[in-house]
């Protein structure tokens, strides 16, 4: 045993790290690059060593070698042989299938192995022999190129990602470059990094997903891909906020004009060479029984590159039309690969690997986002409110925890706390906000308001004239307010962790002064809420965050109250 080492490696391929240990930064660096946050109490985080944390790896140049070395020089025991034999075998299977064209004949694509019995192990897998191969050597069987997708996505589930070298067609060529009337304009150190990795090298790069956090500048990075590609463009993102904003950065900061950028929206339907537009207008359908009709936008242009914002929330109509475009670059964006619907590996197969990882504190040590405190206050319920949450079923336990009315008497203390920030109040529940946004006599933003009207206040808030703003999950995405320093979330979607990193997100952009932010959640205290605000924060904590965790107290049993 050497206690100099923080973690304990177990056979189950799970690793314990010590959270007290001196070298428990180092080894939550090492252990973020392949292996899984689980959980993370506050003596030893939970990491598991999964086949797609280890592929992601291999994508991003890891060999078995390097996480063995980087296993045993973090493991306070000799590391079982059965998950090195593991970290071996599954490193080993990526790129053993590869998928390549076939000269003189674009309607073919070939997949080949150096390996023929796993060839013919693979092609006897119900699940790929349909996809109609034949069978042209020891080492090669051809199929439709249509597909590509199909294939990919298979060949994952089964255990075997595929290589896909089959490249991409260039798509029509658009011209345009970087907007320096007011300058020249440079890309920061790890945006020029996350382009190039990206364009990888020759025959490999093209497609994945570079992830980085809120306020990075991702919208950037998208740019410059573009930029380097000189191509025709479709850029699909979470909301029309969201698309305007594309829309506004592409015109201020490149040389493409109004007549070159179009918005496909509910509001508008413009196809121009680069074209952004929301997942909702893709998976618009008429009827339940009816088709998506706007799918088309996928094949109206010769699109060189295909751009998925937020890729995490990427519906399953849009995974399925991406499989059918597989010679189409593209490039995902998000500042977290955690999808809640369980389907990391369709972005895997079908989006591409993950090329580019930027740790959140990495950026924050830089000063390139603002550092931030993060505090969970556990406030109690009053005696009514407990006996009306004892005698309900589980959902709805977790709502009367969520909508806890104890919780306005700790904004309103944050909000004397934070007085002349720019402050943001996001809950899940209308009904909980419309309580929230009177008491605080300040406006609400929900999905319910017109998009013109939500412009106005984000308008208003950025100018400091509005410095509260009570929202819902509408702004969880992509919503750009640069000056919001502090955020107070009330409550949220169960265990989501996507939706924490997000609303986190929302106030990371650097603030002028000593550059620190605050992110508030409030836990109802002794109920369901509790065990899922520890869900949400497990990817925020895997990136660096700690959470300060205090107690809200009570002035009498029947009010509720008092200040932290």
């Amino acid at each position: 045993m050497n206690e100099s080492k923080p973690c304990i490696v177990q056979r189950d391929r799970t690793v314990l790290l010590e959270c007290g240990h001196p070298a428990f930064e180092e080894a939550r660096e090492q252990l973020s690059q392949w292996a899984e946050l689980v959980k993370s109490p506050s003596a030893f985080h939970t990491y598991r060593i999964t086949s797609l944390s280890l592929w992601n790896a291999a994508a991003m140049g890891w060999d078995a070698e390097q996480i063995v070395k980087s296993l045993e020089s973090i493991s306070r025991w000799e590391v079982p042989n059965s998950v090195l034999q593991d970290v071996r075998q599954l490193i080993g299977r990526y790129g053993k299938l590869q998928i390549t064209t076939v000269a003189g004949c674009d309607e073919k694509l070939q997949l080949c192995s150096s390996d023929s019995q796993l060839l013919d192990e693979i092609l006897q897998k119900d699940a790929v022999n349909s996809i109609e191969f034949t069978r042209t050597s020891n080492y090669n069987a051809e199929y439709p190129s249509l597909r590509r997708g199909n294939l990919k996505q298979e060949l994952t589930r089964l255990g075997y990602p595929v290589l896909d070298l089959a490249g991409y067609h260039e798509g029509q060529a658009l011209q345009l470059g970087w907007n320096e009337q007011s300058g020249p304009f440079r890309l920061r150190d790890y945006q020029q990094e996350a382009t190039a990795a990206f364009e990888g090298v020759e025959g490999i790069g093209g497609s994945g997903v570079l992830v980085l956090p809120c306020g990075s500048g991702k919208t950037v990075i998208g740019m410059a891909v573009l930029e380097q590609q000189q191509c025709e463009c479709l850029i699909l993102t979470s909301n029309t906020t969201s698309v305007r904003q594309w829309i506004q950065e592409l015109i201020q900061k490149t040389t493409l004009t109004h007549k070159e950028v179009g918005e496909y929206t509910g509001q508008k339907k413009e196809v121009k060479p680069v074209t952004v537009a929301t997942y909702q207008i893709l998976t618009h359908r008429r009827s339940k029984e009816g088709t998506f009709e706007h799918m088309r936008l996928f094949n109206e242009r010769n699109w060189g590159l295909i751009i998925y914002d937020e890729v995490h929330l990427l519906p399953a109509p849009v995974f399925r039309a991406t499989a059918e475009i597989q010679a189409t670059r593209r490039l995902g964006l998000t500042a977290t690969l955690v999808r809640e619907d369980g389907c990391e590996q369709d972005v895997f197969s079908l989006i591409g690997p993950k090329r580019y990882d930027m740790p959140w504190k990495q950026l924050e040590s830089k000063g390139w986002i603002a550092s931030v405190n993060c505090t969970e206050i556990r406030v109690p319920m009053s005696i009514t409110l407990r006996e009306h949450y004892l005698y309900a079923e589980g959902k709805q336990q977790f709502r009367i925890a969520a909508e806890n009315p104890n919780k306005i008497k700790v904004i309103l203390d944050l909000l004397d706390k934070h007085r002349g920030s720019s402050i943001l109040i996001i809950g899940q529940y209308l009904d909980q906000l419309k309580q929230v946004s009177a008491a605080v006599k300040a406006p609400l933003i929900s999905g319910r308001m017109p998009e013109q009207e939500r412009n106005v206040l984000y308008d208003s808030f950025k100018k400091g004239k509005t410095p509260i703003l009570v929202v819902s999950k509408v702004a969880n995405f992509a919503v750009d307010l640069p000056d919001a320093s502090v955020a107070i979330e009330i409550s949220g979607s169960f265990g989501s962790r996507q939706e924490e990193a997000q609303r986190l997100g929302r106030i990371l952009r650097p603030k002028a002064g000593d550059n620190r932010a605050y992110f508030y959640t409030l836990v109802t205290r002794d109920s369901k809420e509790e065990a899922f605000a520890v869900r949400r924060q497990l990817f925020l904590i895997e990136q660096g965050y700690e959470y300060e965790v205090r107690m809200a107290e009570y002035r009498n049993p029947e009010e509720g109250v008092a200040s932290q």
